[in-house]
């Protein structure tokens, strides 16, 4: 399917909704979770908005939250109704409303309809232009698989006389017999990623799979679903290695054309975190003069820049004075101030690099497209940042971001 223009005349409208509870038992807030420094919804959301071929993108949810990332990543939002949005109700029901609510809305029905599951983090465009293309081709109805070449085994009596009462069974395999990986039938792993379905057919069915089935193969090492706090972990663990960058380089590093503006917190990113008193009371700190070249740079290169701190001290304001940058310091809601200051600024969030340290810095991480923390972080923020630095905090962390954003080390 080629790219199309949304709403264009002729167009088929091809509809991806992502359904997005606010409810989640197993992890508390879940679709707001962040991996790499980016809610799941969001992460869905952008990788439906990139895919050529979707027309629609749209989020079903009972969450103001959850509504309101949505949006701002660009997608439309349905508001679930609380029939269908408890833990008993099925990702079928959403997917039939908000068609109904966008055929409403738009004055036209979708011809293809796309479930996207935002519990899946590595979920890539490829996979939602793939399920896509193999409905518009001539399929019902399509997912996500993965090669799988593990056997199988099941608790229980299967009921045959093998010599042994109960036990585990073979389910892809005779027990007996253990052939070579090369010699046994391809075994494909449903992702839970993207499914698709023809838009009449679905609605006739009322379940995601009918008529002719295709199977469109993604990669293995993506295939992960968030459905408890490990799973979480996981996924945050993996992200530096499965986020690629812009130029298809692992580990999601943020180039010049990433980023518009970079907001700084103080201690424990531009300092190592102590404070050196003397026997009159007088608070000390100490900096990194890489880093004062890197924020040089990214200056003269003509980024917006600014420190935000929640520390009163004098000291931040000096240090702000040398680098000849702007301050906010003394601040109890850091994420408020940096809300105002882009505005003012006509900045957009996601387009904000913000570097931190510590837990009063997430609320911040989450407005912005580039949380980065410092190694020498708490392990919360390294796990909700996006990229994280090789460099502790005061020993020139900011100077290797600097290089990251500006393409060369900084000399």
């Amino acid at each position: 399917m080629s790219p199309s223009t949304p709403g264009s005349p002729g167009t088929p409208v091809v509809l991806a909704v992502i359904p997005a509870r606010g409810g989640s038992k197993g992890v508390p807030a879940k679709n707001l979770a962040t991996v790499g420094g980016v809610p799941l919804v969001v992460r869905a959301v952008r990788e439906c908005l990139a895919a050529r071929g979707v027309t629609h993108t749209v989020v079903s949810t009972d969450d103001e939250a959850i509504a309101e990332a949505a949006r701002g990543a660009g997608a439309e939002v349905v508001r679930r109704p609380a029939g269908i949005a408890g833990d008993t109700a099925t990702s079928e029901a959403a997917v039939l409303h908000a068609m109904d609510v966008h055929a409403e809305r738009h004055g036209r029905a979708a011809e293809v309809v796309l479930l996207v599951q935002c519990t899946s983090p590595f979920l890539t465009r490829e996979d939602v232009e793939g399920v896509a293309a193999a409905v518009a081709g001539g399929a019902d109805s399509a997912l996500t698989v993965a090669p799988f070449h593990g056997f199988v085994w099941r608790d229980g009596d299967t009921g045959e006389d093998d010599g042994a009462a109960g036990g585990g069974h073979g389910v892809n395999h005779d027990k007996a017999y253990r052939p070579r990986r090369q010699d046994r039938p391809q075994d494909l792993l449903e992702t839970g990623a993207a499914y698709a379905m023809r838009a009449d057919g679905f609605r006739e069915a009322g379940h995601r799979f009918f008529g002719r089935t295709e199977l469109v193969r993604t990669d293995p090492a993506r295939v992960l679903e968030v459905d408890d706090p490990h799973d979480l972990a996981r996924a945050r663990a993996l992200a530096p290695l499965l986020d690629g960058g812009t130029d298809g380089r692992p580990g999601a590093l943020p180039a010049r054309d990433d980023v518009d503006a970079v907001v700084l917190d103080f201690d424990g990113t531009q300092t190592d975190d102590r404070v050196y008193v003397d026997s009159d009371g007088r608070e000390t700190v100490a900096v990194h003069r890489g880093d004062g070249l890197g924020i040089a740079a990214l200056r003269r290169a003509g980024l917006p820049l600014l420190i935000l701190s929640t520390e009163e001290n004098p000291v931040v304001a000096a240090r702000a004075r040398k680098l000849r940058i702007p301050v906010l310091h003394g601040v109890d809601r850091k994420d408020l101030a940096l809300k105002q200051w882009c505005e003012e600024q006509g900045i957009a969030p996601e387009r904000v690099l913000y570097v931190g340290n510590d837990v009063n810095d997430l609320p911040c991480f989450g407005l912005v497209g580039w949380p980065v923390a410092v190694a020498s972080a708490h392990d919360v923020v390294r796990g909700a940042a996006r990229a994280v630095t090789s460099t502790p905090g005061g020993a020139g962390a900011i100077r290797e971001i600097a290089s990251w954003i500006l393409g060369k080390e900084l000399s």
